[in-house]
């Protein structure tokens, strides 16, 4: 196994000023899974469903190479559901509706065929839930990427400390890196956070961008791709992780430089992710279309300039 992922598969309900959906496939595990697939061979889900979940979904995954022995499936109950609704700006939304069915007594279970990974991708789940991933695995992966969110730090916070000694990257977004530190400057929170743990940080800045810092005091920024219309901003930012973690994993290269490569890429699957509602526009996404997009985003980027001072 090269790449664990580990996150909820769940159904969302969505309404954004351009639509609204019945019950489709989400959660993290789903969109980091399948976005990473497109990058990553020999890529290994941890997770829990009821049996009310899509099979054609998984049966798709599994196609693209996604191993399923560590998705636990509890008969007779109902998978995690989440319902929200945009507001006409996209970047705000209220929570109509959380049932957490069978996430809310997870314990996840790492298949000995997981064993050996090289690289962790913790979706946004419990802190707990987090460590016994890490806990469980006899050998640390080459690198560990966690995402979190402000729920946890409100909730959970001496968890959450506790697991970002364990890993090497942490991806958050802006309000929640401000929380977290303390801090106002992104600059400052972003010391501030790697003193906690992490020797690297993703400050996602959703139709801004990202930035990544590392512990030399390096930046890198990478501007979002300016699209004509975006229909659902759900689980980009999972997509974008997926991206992130995929590359990394496919070239075995956890350089800062390959990093800044990554961060790329993940940014452009998660450009494709807000076109469709839920993982629609994922689903079958060619590597032409794919390599297109990267493109733009490089041509963003890039510049030739000479000064005459």
């Amino acid at each position: 196994m090269k790449l664990i992922t580990v996150g909820s598969v769940a159904f969302d309900a969505i309404e954004t000023p351009f639509g609204k959906t019945d019950k489709i496939v989400g959660g993290a595990g789903s969109y980091i899974a399948l976005t990473a697939s497109y990058f990553a061979q020999n890529t290994g889900l941890v997770s829990v469903i009821g049996d009310d979940f899509d099979q054609d979904f998984l049966g798709h995954i599994t196609g693209r190479g996604v191993n399923l022995e560590g998705l636990e499936t509890k008969e007779g109950e109902k998978s995690f559901f989440w319902s929200g609704k945009y507001h006409n700006d996209m970047n705000s939304r209220d929570t109509l509706v959380t049932e957490l069915n069978v996430l809310g007594d997870f314990q996840p279970k790492v298949p000995e065929s997981y064993h050996g990974a090289d690289f962790l991708m913790l979706g946004n789940l419990s802190p707990d839930v987090q460590m016994q991933v890490i806990d469980q695995l006899p050998n640390r992966p080459k690198l560990v990427v966690l995402d979190t969110m402000n729920f946890w730090m409100d909730i959970a916070w001496d968890d959450l400390m506790k697991v970002l000694t364990k890993i090497d990257v942490l991806t958050i977004n802006d309000e929640e890196a401000r929380q977290l530190s303390k801090e106002y400057s992104l600059v400052k929170a972003a010391q501030k956070i790697m003193e906690m743990g992490p020797k690297y940080l993703i400050i996602k800045k959703g139709e801004h961008g990202a930035l990544l810092f590392n512990k030399e005091n390096q930046v890198f920024f990478a501007p979002a791709l300016p699209l004509e219309e975006v229909f659902d901003p759900t689980g980009a930012g999972d997509t974008f992780a997926g991206g992130f973690i995929g590359y990394l994993a496919s070239t075995n290269d956890i350089s800062f430089e390959n990093m800044k490569r990554a961060i790329i890429v993940g940014s452009a699957m998660a450009s494709f992710c807000v076109e469709k509602f839920g993982t629609e526009r994922l689903m079958n996404l060619s590597q032409e279309e794919i390599q297109t997009r990267i493109e733009e985003f490089v041509g963003l980027t890039q510049f030739d300039m000479s000064l005459a001072l």
